[in-house]
C-alpha cells in the first residue's frame, strides 16, 4: 500500500493544545471491527470488558528531555535527549549543527558534538540536569511551551519505569478511581515497558509503507505474562492492549520481531517492528488507542487492526463530532 492511502484531512482547532480537565471524561469513539460506531466517555470502558478480560498497559515514564543551552557567543540551542548511548553522553535532535560547549542555566557546562551527541560532565550532574533544567517533551504540532501542569498530565498515573521521551498517550486517560473499578469486576490490569523512541513519530517518507523502516525501541516483559495472556486467550477472554507501544510490544516479540536476553523472570530486548495491514495479531483482541497523526505508524498500526477503510471512517465521524486529536485528545476503543 501506498504511504498516501493513510491521510486524511484534519480541520484547523482540532488538535488538543491541552488535557481533558478529568483524565477519563475524554470522550470515547467505540468502533466494532464490523464497522459499528457508539459515541461514549471514557469512564464508560468497565462496560465494554468482562470479567476474565485483561488489559495491558505500558508503564513507561517521559521524562524531562528537553533542555536549552546557550554556545558562548550567546547563541540558543534547543536539545532533545533521545537515548543514553553510554555513561554520560547522549543522542540528541537539535536543528543547529554545533560542536562546542554549552552552558545551560549558567552554572553548568555540557558538549555537544557534530555526530548529534552532547556529554555532561558526570551523572550526578547530568541527573540534576534533566530534572531540575529540563522540560516535558511535548510533541511538535503542541504549539506551546510546557509548563508545571504537563509533568502531571502528559504522564501516566501508573508510570512507573523512566525513559520515554513521549508518552504512552492511550494510557492518560485512565485515572486510579477507573483502574481500581476494573479491577473490582475481576478485569486484570498488567504491565509492560516500552520506552518510546523518535522512532515512534519519524515522518514516513517512502512512497510505499512496506519501504519504511522503524527505529529500535527498548521493551521489557515478565516471562509469567505471557503465561497470563495464553490462558485468558484459552478461557475465551480478551486481551486489550492500551496503545500502540503496549501493542508493538506484545506483537513484536510473540512474532520474533525483536532481540531479546532474559533476567530475573522478565524478558528484555528491543524491537524494530512495523505493523501495517497484513499483519497477524497474535495477543490483541481489541485495543484503546487515541486519534493519530496522518500517514504516521501508529495510524497504520490501528488500521491494520481494524481495517483502513473503518478508521477513517471512523476519523471522518470524529471530526464531524468534534473529537479531540492526538496526544492529548480523545480515545478509541475497537473490539
Amino acid at each position: 500500500m501506498k504511504t498516501a492511502d493513510f491521510d486524511f484531512f484534519l480541520p484547523d482547532g482540532f488538535i488538543a493544545e491541552r488535557p481533558a480537565e478529568k483524565r477519563d471524561a475524554s470522550r470515547l469513539l467505540v468502533l466494532s471491527r464490523d464497522g459499528g460506531i457508539e459515541h461514549r466517555q471514557f469512564s464508560d470502558l468497565p462496560s465494554y470488558l468482562q470479567a476474565g478480560d485483561m488489559l495491558v498497559m505500558n508503564n513507561s515514564r517521559v521524562f524531562p528531555a528537553r533542555l536549552t543551552g546557550y554556545k558562548p557567543t550567546g547563541g540558543r540551542i534547543e536539545i532533545l535527549l533521545v537515548e543514553r548511548l553510554s555513561g554520560t553522553s547522549w543522542q540528541i535532535l537539535a536543528k543547529d549543527n554545533y560542536s562546542g560547549p554549552l552552558t545551560i542555566a549558567d552554572k553548568y557546562t555540557v558538549h555537544m558534538a557534530e555526530d548529534r551527541t552532547i556529554t555532561f560532565a558526570d551523572e550526578q550532574e547530568m541527573r540534576v540536569v534533566i530534572e531540575e533544567q529540563g522540560q516535558t517533551p511535548l510533541p511538535p504540532y503542541i504549539k506551546r511551551k510546557a509548563d508545571e501542569t504537563d509533568r502531571e498530565r502528559y504522564q501516566t498515573v501508573y508510570a512507573e519505569k523512566e525513559g520515554s521521551i513521549a508518552a504512552p498517550t492511550a494510557g492518560l486517560h485512565f485515572t486510579e478511581g477507573l483502574l481500581n473499578s476494573l479491577q473490582d469486576r475481576s478485569i486484570a490490569v498488567r504491565m509492560v515497558t516500552l520506552h518510546v523512541g523518535i522512532g515512534t513519530f519519524r515522518p514516513i517518507k517512502a512512497e510505499r509503507i512496506r519501504d519504511h523502516n522503524m527505529d529500535r525501541e527498548h521493551f521489557e516483559i515478565e516471562s509469567s505474562l505471557l503465561h497470563e495472556i495464553a490462558e485468558t486467550k484459552q478461557r475465551g477472554n480478551r486481551v486489550v492492549t492500551v496503545g500502540t507501544t503496549t501493542t508493538r510490544t506484545l506483537e513484536g516479540y510473540l512474532s520474533g520481531n525483536s532481540t531479546i536476553h532474559s533476567m530475573n523472570g522478565a524478558i528484555m530486548g528491543s524491537t524494530d517492528i512495523f505493523i501495517h495491514e497484513g499483519f497477524r495479531f497474535r495477543a490483541a483482541d481489541a485495543l484503546i488507542t487515541n486519534f493519530h497523526l496522518p500517514r504516521s505508524t501508529p495510524l497504520m498500526l490501528a488500521a491494520a487492526f481494524c481495517g483502513r477503510k473503518n478508521l477513517l471512517n471512523a476519523y471522518e465521524e470524529a471530526i464531524s463530532r468534534g473529537y479531540r486529536f492526538f496526544s492529548y485528545g480523545d480515545a478509541m476503543l475497537v473490539l
